[in-house]
């Protein structure tokens, strides 16, 4: 089996950490990017990365669900994230989230305004970006192209077939996660998506389908898009590690 990378983790969140590594190097994942999502989440992906070198790779990230914490805590995170962006292969976990319970909390132009502070420190420091834009698709895409980011992964998309033909004519690249096991928008989205953009994830630790995934399931990842796209398995592996490697310049 070719190596994989599962490009989009939670780490921190993860119980019994060191056996759900040794697992995923079992099924031949020679790589995991580890999303950060707040200042301590932030804080934990350095550790495990200075503990794990060159296995995990640190991303640092500001996630619209945790703007609720208030301007205080995102101007830390902020900070933090820009006072350690040079040991990060990316920014990330950052986006929009147009769900109605956050955004009574959290207004949409808020939302945007922190996003494009976030996206001028990847652009400033030419990483990448990877992004959540659950319910703000059209608007994420929007924030992501005028910040002038050259590189992005559209985490988890499940939006307008229309949107993502303009993200990906802009060169960013679309993630393939469990959820192709049953969410008919995501299975939608990863068919169109070409393969030369294209990235494994696992989202590691979120519940599908009464399991809770682990940077292991990335196998399964790849099974299901194969089985999608109808190709090989072996060629979705490469060129996904492939993709994964040169975004994110493992």
């Amino acid at each position: 089996m070719y190596p994989l990378v599962d490009t989009h983790a939670h780490l921190d969140e993860i119980e019994n950490l060191e056996v759900a590594l040794e697992n995923a190097r079992q099924h031949g994942v020679v790589a995991i990017i580890a999303m950060g999502s707040d200042l301590r989440s932030n804080e934990r992906v350095l550790e495990l990365a200075e503990r794990f070198r060159g296995y995990i790779f640190p991303a640092l990230g500001l996630h619209p669900w945790t703007l609720v914490e208030g301007s205080a805590e995102v101007r830390a995170t902020l900070r933090f994230i820009e006072e350690n962006l040079d040991q990060a292969v990316a920014l990330g976990e950052v986006g929009l989230d147009y769900q109605k319970g956050l955004v009574s909390q959290v207004g949409k132009e808020l939302q945007k305004e922190i996003l494009a502070q976030v996206l001028e420190l990847a652009r400033k420091s030419e990483k990448p970006a990877s992004i959540h834009s659950r319910y703000a698709w059209r608007d994420c895409f929007t924030v992501v192209r005028e910040s002038g980011v050259k590189r992005a992964v559209f985490h988890w998309y499940t939006g307008p077939i229309k949107v993502l033909r303009e993200i990906l004519a802009e060169g960013y690249l679309a993630s393939a996660t469990p959820a192709l096991a049953y969410h008919e928008e995501h299975r939608r989205a990863v068919k169109e998506a070409p393969l030369s953009q294209l990235v494994l994830e696992t989202d590691s630790p979120v519940a599908y389908r009464g399991h809770r995934a682990e940077p292991s399931d990335v196998i399964r990842v790849l099974q299901l898009v194969a089985e999608l796209k109808k190709l090989d398995p072996n060629a979705v592996a490469e060129a996904t590690t492939n993709n994964a490697r040169e975004v994110f310049s493992l």
